[in-house]
């Protein structure tokens, strides 16, 4: 990196640089005096500061973010994927319950009781909406995968 810096500093002096307004870039084109007679140049583009609607406070990249999920889940594609992944979401969890509380032995019945009344609410809140969000149905696959890889366990476990 030594060796890189002192290159940078040592040629600088050989370069000259002009400056070039275009559209809302600055462009500073730079180019050697023993090279312009090929004309050769390269152009280094930085983006301009400018006024319009593009967000530059934290505040207001957070509360873009909801439209911008809303238009990226438009698609039923992306929409059918995240629910796949989330009813997978839900089967490892339960997976990973069973498994870590099955293996130890200890306060089996503590993590069941959760596991039914994590259920049992998921349902009551998604039975008593009138309109199905989409995040709701995501909740909604998430708890049919945990149910049936709670199921699953218990077959495996049964035989």
């Amino acid at each position: 990196m030594a060796h890189s810096l002192s290159y940078i500093s040592t040629n600088l002096n050989s370069f000259v640089l002009t400056h070039h307004q275009c559209h809302s870039f600055r462009t500073f084109v730079v180019s050697s005096p023993s090279k312009r007679k090929r004309r050769f140049s390269r152009s280094i583009r930085a983006l301009q500061e400018t006024e319009g609607p593009t967000p530059r406070r934290l505040i207001d990249i957070i509360r873009s973010v909801p439209e911008i999920s809303r238009n990226y889940f438009k698609k039923p594609s992306r929409r059918t994927l995240f629910g796949g992944i989330s009813l997978l979401g839900g089967f490892y969890v339960a997976q990973t319950i069973s498994l870590s509380f099955g293996a130890l032995g200890v306060n089996d019945v503590i993590a069941a009781v959760l596991c039914v009344l994590l259920t049992e609410y998921v349902t009551r809140f998604y039975y008593s909406r009138t309109t199905v969000t989409f995040p709701i149905a995501l909740l909604n696959n998430f708890k049919m995968g945990f149910t049936y890889g709670l199921f699953i366990d218990a077959f495996k476990l049964a035989s």
